[in-house]
């Protein structure tokens, strides 16, 4: 049984746009996607109502649907590579502070 999806939960972000004199809406589960505004409220709303749309279209075509981001579990590993020199001078800062390689990225990241 699918899931219903509120698109309410998306990560929204509205911001004025010069170029098009115009707030201009995005969300980051759906990259392609925008709309415009007078103001930012009408822009969000616009937004809200296209995503509507897709999501909709996506689930009558069985296709699927991005979760949101703030209902994701993370599991709190990031992959990373590197190149050697640069793993090397930081494991050299690492030790340095007398912390381990991953306290040291942690506290680099968090920054």
């Amino acid at each position: 049984m699918k899931r219903e999806v509120n698109v309410q939960k998306y990560t929204y972000r509205v911001e004025w746009s010069e170029e098009d004199q115009a707030f201009v809406g995005r969300v980051l589960e759906f990259p392609s996607l925008g709309a415009h505004g007078k103001d930012s409220i009408s822009a969000h709303r616009e937004l809200v109502k296209v995503v509507g749309s897709v999501v909709e279209d996506l689930t009558a075509q069985g296709e699927p649907v991005p979760e949101p981001l703030g209902m994701q579990k993370f599991a709190g590993k990031i992959p990373l590579r590197v190149s050697p020199d640069l793993h090397r001078r930081l494991k050299m800062e690492a030790a340095e502070r007398k912390v381990s390689l991953n306290q040291y990225l942690v506290h680099k990241l968090a920054k």
